[in-house]
């Protein structure tokens, strides 16, 4: 068989498999969370976040909305987590790296605790 006609059978297949994932994905929120900061993120922010009184009335301003801005901007720090505890693990994340701002979370079952916040 000659090399155009095998690249046409390929090239024909191939579209074919491309038509047929477009239709099998489209409109699912499918991603591909490989590296374990990126999976950490997406457990995070599928969960409800609680805010302690303590930290709401030094920051009257925050909201659900911005701590889950802060948790997607933010960079987990891995060394100063403490990911090996069984009930709620604590993610440290920096949220700007030429500053001291970081927030402070417990990863729970079904809820988030924002334990700490401190910003410039």
């Amino acid at each position: 068989m000659k090399l155009l006609y095998r690249l046409g059978y390929y090239l024909a297949g191939f579209s074919v498999g491309l038509i047929f994932l477009a239709f099998i994905f489209s409109g699912k929120k499918t991603s591909c969370n490989y590296g374990p900061s990126a999976r950490v993120k997406n457990d995070l922010l599928q969960k409800t976040i609680q805010i302690s009184s303590d930290l709401q009335s030094r920051y009257p301003q925050l909201n659900d909305s911005t701590l889950r801005t802060y948790m997607e901007k933010g960079s987990i720090d891995f060394s100063k987590s403490k990911t090996k505890l069984d009930s709620c693990r604590v993610y440290f994340i920096e949220l700007e790296e030429e500053t001291s701002s970081f927030l402070e979370v417990a990863n729970c079952k079904k809820q988030v605790k924002v334990l700490n916040l401190q910003r410039p």
